[in-house]
């Protein structure tokens, strides 16, 4: 039971107040000058309540908060020191802009009074204004001016990050601030009185609409991309058992399960040249979604036949901004319809039930049918794949992603982060809402490991074994983050993808090449990490984290992941396993 707090005596008290007050659990962060006023309060005020997450880099403070965020749907805290903890963290915020987390980052700043600085360093790390470092990828930012302006400022800052569509935030406390008496005759806010916006509606007519087009359709599919969360993707579910539609889940959260007979995932490009009608949940690049380009010249042409009619349920144009855009182009849309999808699709669900009413179902039944015999064969072929490369050496991904669902399948486990190459989601099952939180949003490196941390925050407690993993190229932009684990005593099982190769680059050059007609031979220099080799087990232990491997034959995985998998059950401490892939 979380204990009331006294009257805060600080500025910086009062900020760590307004945490409590609005719930937050966690404040990751790497320590730092600029807000060690705030610190003494979060330790000496607060009780270490908010905890703090101790990390070693601002990258993985943000991607700490990212991930738990995504898991939870609430936001944690990440602080940054000056304006050069800000920029070390500025990857990481984003990430958690493009990935639309609410994030609430927070640093310290100044003096702003010239007068009263340090010589040197206070003068180098202060800005005018320290907001504009991230303006273009934060929802808003704000540097209150005054103590009684801070629980207006951090209000306004929680409430921006968690109405839609979400996204981070970042407030700057200048230390003379953290660092002044609150005073007596300051009023505090009285937080129940401030309610949480409701969820964005759609137009009803456009469903009506949109449900008549899906009830009359006879080669529909369903894309959705961003939808994540229970309500959503159970409307999502029974919208398509009720109509027989086929969904292919994008993947930037969990949208729909895929051991469910109706999920296509993986087949949708081919299918999407003979739709009548298509419909795109959340997805956050309407344009490239249905249009494939060539590589290197950059030209693209329409996935969709002229005829198909597209409608679109979607948030993201509400949060549009210049710097960097989420969507390529403008896409032609026959409905465009604005709303929240854990409100239009419930409503579409009803829309389309009336107009089944005294219906034939032979179509939906017929269709139903095809879709299943669809998605049969497309995973007996995955399977077929994974057994045609079960011996190769390096080991190929799918042959590591099964061994893994050998070992967890009787858990109850969440995938932090990776995608093993897009194995695991072939031939898992993926059927709740929480055990996929998606990649990074804005494909910055850096991530991962980071991210599991934040999922096993999340998931504290609850006996869930969460999963990473983890790229060996992502892990080296921060290689501190497997000591934040240990350090917190987290439970995540790491396995490694490590292909000893920067991949994405390396398929650059290849084509490249092949394409200028030279040696495509020379494409490792610059890419390849093999000489020396990393040790990823010698890097994990020599920051507490229980390593094995490098495994190189495949005969060697199931004993080492076994050995793994029950090192973190028995202890509750993380454990790593490096294992030598194959590319792809």
């Amino acid at each position: 039971m979380t204990t009331e707090l006294a009257r805060p005596t600080y500025g910086s008290d009062l900020a760590i107040w307004m945490m409590r007050q609005l719930g937050i659990k966690y404040i990751a962060l790497n320590t730092g000058a600029s807000f060690k006023w705030l610190q003494d309060s979060m330790v000496n005020y607060a009780g270490n309540n908010p905890e703090i997450i101790q990390c070693t880099h601002e990258e993985i403070s943000v991607a700490i908060a990212h991930a738990y965020a995504k898991a939870t749907g609430t936001p944690m805290v990440a602080a940054c020191h000056d304006v050069v903890g800000l920029q070390h963290a500025s990857m990481a915020i984003f990430n958690a802009y493009c990935d639309r987390a609410p994030v609430i980052v927070i640093g310290g700043t100044g003096p702003m009074d010239a007068t009263a600085r340090r010589p040197a360093i206070d003068t180098l790390h202060t800005a005018l204004v320290q907001g504009n470092q991230v303006r273009d990828y934060v929802k808003w930012d704000d540097q209150p001016s005054s103590v009684a302006a801070i629980p207006d400022s951090f209000l306004r800052g929680y409430m921006t990050a968690v109405n839609q569509p979400q996204g981070p935030v970042y407030l700057c406390y200048d230390a003379t601030l953290q660092a002044e008496l609150v005073g007596e005759k300051l009023e505090l806010p009285s937080l129940p009185s401030y309610a949480k916006a409701t969820s964005i509606g759609p137009d009803p007519d456009a469903i009506k609409t949109l449900a008549r087009w899906l009830v009359d359709a006879e080669n529909p599919l369903v894309i959705a991309e961003y939808l994540g969360h229970t309500p959503s993707v159970e409307a999502l579910v029974e919208l398509a058992e009720l109509l027989a539609l086929p969904v292919a889940d994008r993947g930037g959260r969990f949208n729909f399960p895929n051991n469910h007979p109706l999920d296509i995932t993986g087949r949708d490009v081919e299918l999407l040249r003979d739709r009548d009608v298509v419909l795109s949940l959340e997805a956050k690049d309407l344009w490239g979604t249905l249009h494939t380009g060539a590589r290197n010249n950059y030209s693209d042409r329409p996935l969709t036949p002229p005829s198909c009619k597209v409608a679109s349920i979607s948030l993201w144009e509400l949060r549009d901004r210049g710097w960097a855009q989420d969507w390529q182009r403008p896409a032609p849309v026959d409905l465009n319809i604005m709303g929240d999808p854990s409100v239009a699709l419930p409503m579409l669900v009803e829309e389309c039930k009336k107009l089944l009413d005294g219906k034939s179902k032979t179509k939906y039944e017929r269709r139903s049918q095809a879709i299943t015999q669809l998605h049969n064969e497309t995973k007996q072929r995955w399977l077929r794949q994974v057994r045609e490369g079960w011996d190769s050496s390096p080991i190929a991904p799918g042959r590591l992603a099964s061994e893994m669902w050998e070992v967890i399948k009787g858990e109850d486990w969440v995938l932090g982060s990776g995608g093993l190459g897009g194995w695991p989601r072939r031939i898992w099952d993926f059927t709740k809402p929480y055990q996929s939180l998606g990649g990074s949003g804005g494909l910055g490196l850096g991530y991962g490991y980071s991210a599991a941390i934040g999922a096993a925050l999340a998931n504290r407690g609850n006996g869930r074994l969460v999963l990473n993993l983890q790229s060996d190229g992502d892990l080296l932009y921060t290689p501190g983050a497997p000591w934040t684990a240990a350090h917190h005593k987290l439970p995540i099982l790491t396995v490694m993808f490590n292909n000893r190769n920067l991949f994405n680059s390396d398929e650059h050059a290849r084509n490249v090449a092949t394409e200028r007609n030279r040696p495509v031979e020379t494409r490792h220099i610059g890419v390849r990490m093999a000489d020396p080799v990393i040790d990823f087990a010698k890097l994990a232990e020599s920051q507490g984290v229980y390593g094995i491997g490098p495994i190189v034959t495949p005969d060697k995985i199931a004993p080492a992941l076994q050995q793994a998998h029950k090192y973190v059950n028995d202890t509750g401490m993380p454990a790593l396993v490096d294992v030598v892939c194959l590319d792809r």
